[in-house]
């Protein structure tokens, strides 16, 4: 850690420091929006040599972390959400260089026509601005949102969570020094130097006009206090209560093998699986293997008497439970009529965030695909693929489940607007 972090973090002052942060970043999102791709690539390139030759340190300073987690009594799956291993440094330092790799968005004409009186006009993406990233837990975000934002021209300001502060730094340090390497501001990427909660609250004002969009990255109760205070527009998700629904016309062995991994991969994920829904068709079959499946991978099922009525380690549902995100090994199950009934459960239960068929019709297929509305919809796949990377875009910031300018996983692209350049030879309007 730098003696210059040391000093910001023990200020008192926290609204002029905040207010400093976002004067920074305004100033180099100008630069930044403004810099070549040759330039920003250059920059990703040395990002990803500074992680995977800081590895140690920022494992160091993030067994430091899980420690105190640890110590306070924080759940299994919050300590997945939190650890970082070898494995996970060297996927964070690949991410970087396919960021580096894509396609950079800025300046990229989407879309020209002429007009009669023969102006031409152009749609063209542009930055944002400035992006305020707040999240929980997962340390990696600080590497994906700082190289997503860079690629798209925006400068971001970083607040992680108190739990993850010491691996956040390492992790910055790395991003900072790629972008002194190739002389760009390091006010691009910001990661706000306190625990102080009451940053967040001064972020949420939108710092007068010091920050363009707000995005989320956590459990219900940061999600719903962003969206609920945000003055400035937000990307969001407020929870990721997703579903596998098996179909009647399901191969068994796939349906296993995608239910176990939509769940248990990484229960603490936003992509897992919250909801099992089994086609009444084909329950005699299927849900009496998939519920042992489950149990014996160590996952707690809480069903409905159907469910029940296979094993007798299945808890009762409550009606709760099918509202519920547990972020843990944890799956609610019930039986329902068809296809039609897993649309209409999922309607009134879920949040639009990814849910998934697993059938061999394929007009059964299609017909969930097109009804359900949520922002990432898979056909035999796991729900885990709702993930920026296994998209294809290097990393994520998050998975946004609104309809305004983004929805599903928010990459490089999704941090671009766009202008209208028109070009005339002399047009006046009559």
């Amino acid at each position: 850690m730098t003696a210059s972090l040391k000093a910001i973090d023990a200020s008192a002052d926290l609204p002029v420091l905040m207010s400093d942060l976002a004067t920074g970043a305004r100033t180099a999102a100008r630069a930044l929006g403004l810099a070549p791709t040759a330039q920003k690539n250059e920059a990703l390139d040395a990002m990803e040599r500074a992680i995977r030759r800081n590895a140690a340190a920022i494992l160091a300073a993030n067994a430091e972390d899980v420690a105190d987690a640890r110590a306070g009594g924080a759940t299994a799956a919050f300590l997945d959400r939190l650890t970082l291993t070898q494995a996970r440094v060297e996927a964070m330092a690949d991410g970087v260089k396919v960021v580096r790799q894509i396609d950079d968005p800025v300046g990229r004409v989407t879309e020209r026509w002429q007009r009669p009186n023969g102006m031409t006009i152009e749609r063209v993406r542009v930055p944002l601005g400035v992006v305020a990233v707040i999240f929980e837990s997962r340390p990696n975000v600080c590497a994906d949102a700082g190289v997503l934002c860079l690629k798209s021209g925006n400068a971001v300001i970083l607040r992680g969570g108190s739990e993850s502060f010491r691996s956040c730094r390492a992790i910055h340090e790395c991003l900072v020094e790629g972008l002194r390497e190739v002389r760009l501001p390091e006010a691009a990427i910001t990661l706000v130097p306190t625990r102080d909660r009451a940053a967040v609250g001064l972020l949420l004002s939108g710092m007068n006009g010091g920050i363009d969009v707000i995005v989320p990255r956590g459990g219900r109760s940061l999600v719903a206090r962003v969206e609920a205070e945000a003055r400035v527009p937000v990307f969001a998700h407020l929870e990721g209560v997703n579903h596998v629904y098996v179909d009647g016309a399901a191969d068994i062995a796939m349906a296993k093998a995608i239910v176990l991994n939509s769940k248990m991969r990484r229960p603490g994920v936003c992509g897992a699986a919250e909801t099992l829904l089994v086609d009444r068709a084909g329950a005699r079959d299927i849900l009496k293997p998939l519920v042992e499946t489950l149990i014996e991978a160590g996952c707690e099922v809480r069903g409905d008497s159907d469910v029940q009525g296979v094993d007798p380690r299945v808890r009762a549902a409550a009606d709760s439970d099918w509202d519920t995100e547990y972020g843990d090994a944890i799956i609610s199950a019930r039986v329902v009529d068809g296809c039609g009934g897993a649309i209409n459960h999922i309607q009134h239960h879920g949040s639009r965030h990814t849910d998934a068929i697993v059938t061999e019709d394929p007009e059964t297929a299609a017909r969930f695909l097109n009804e359900v509305d949520s922002a990432i919809v898979l056909h035999n796949a796991s729900t885990q693929f709702a993930d920026g990377g296994e998209f294809g875009f290097g990393a994520e910031i998050g998975i946004a489940t609104g309809k305004f300018h983004a929805r599903g996983p928010v990459g490089a692209e999704q941090l671009t607007s766009f202008k209208y350049r028109v070009h005339g030879d002399g047009q006046v309007r009559p």
